[in-house]
């Protein structure tokens, strides 16, 4: 009977793994925001998050910590307070666009924007591409925690010595 209990705990945790992996389909994580005020809660979202990571910022420049984890932190906070504006002023780029100005014929992730440009359309295009700036952010963020981590577990290491 004990070696039952082993075998179907395994059974019990890869099913839902093997039924996720065999019976997947488009997951469609994008979300779209209805009316106004989905885009109006949504844009006080990036105001207030550029808020808490300026304070964050300013928090951990005031507290003087040392370390390189500190520094690359910092570097996370610029960036994603960089990425804020630009994804700020990117949706109010793509309210501003005129209706037929993105073709979505194949797909919302194969939208195109379509001629003649305008400012507004290089605005939107440039703002776009903010991803150019959110993965480096996300990379310094990895690298904070990772050294946050590593200098947890010397410490450990030192004190049970």
């Amino acid at each position: 009977m004990e070696s039952m209990i082993p075998a179907f705990s395994r059974i019990l945790i890869l099913t839902p793994i093997l039924s996720l992996i065999l019976f997947c389909q488009d997951a469609w994580a994008l979300q779209t925001h209805g009316g106004s005020e989905g885009v109006v809660v949504h844009q006080l979202a990036h105001i207030q998050y550029l808020g808490a990571l300026g304070y964050l910022l300013w928090d951990i420049r005031r507290s003087g910590f040392a370390g390189v984890g500190w520094l690359y932190l910092q570097r996370f906070c610029w960036l994603m307070m960089i990425w804020n504006g630009i994804a700020f002023v990117g949706h109010f780029a793509q309210m501003a666009l005129p209706d037929g100005a993105i073709s979505t014929e194949d797909g919302y992730l194969s939208a195109l924007l379509l001629l003649p440009v305008s400012f507004g359309h290089w605005i939107y295009y440039v703002t776009a591409l903010d991803h150019l700036v959110i993965t480096p952010a996300l990379f310094f963020l990895f690298l904070a925690m990772r050294s946050f981590s590593r200098a947890a577990a010397s410490d450990k290491v030192e004190g049970g010595r």
